[in-house]
């Protein structure tokens, strides 16, 4: 990831959590009745989340196949490790996503 992109991707995760804790710190109901800005932490963190989840299982499986170029022999291990780390990955992911939409409704 080059720098640029990086700092892009933490001032939305700076901007994401800001939005979240907005409704605590204002005292105002969480979801907000007026609909404010505070409302939008949910999906923001959601975004945020699924951009996450498919870099990391993108770079999972880059270098699955990297690896299994460089060891042929060893290709049925690496796919049983990769299917396991991204299905770890996966379950990370929907968590993420579904606090953010439990965000978005509270």
């Amino acid at each position: 990831m080059n720098k640029n992109l990086a700092k892009w991707f933490l001032l939305l995760c700076v901007a994401g959590l800001a939005l979240m804790i907005a409704p605590a710190v204002f005292a105002q109901e969480a979801g907000g009745g007026g609909g404010g800005w505070g409302s939008l932490g949910g999906p923001i963190g959601a975004g945020l989340v699924v951009i996450g989840g498919g870099l990391g299982i993108g770079r999972i499986g880059g270098s699955a196949v990297e690896s299994m170029a460089r060891q042929p022999e060893m290709a049925d291990r690496i796919f049983t490790v990769t299917i396991i780390t991204a299905a770890m990955v996966e379950v990370g992911f929907l968590f993420g996503v579904l606090i953010g939409f439990l965000a978005l409704g509270t």
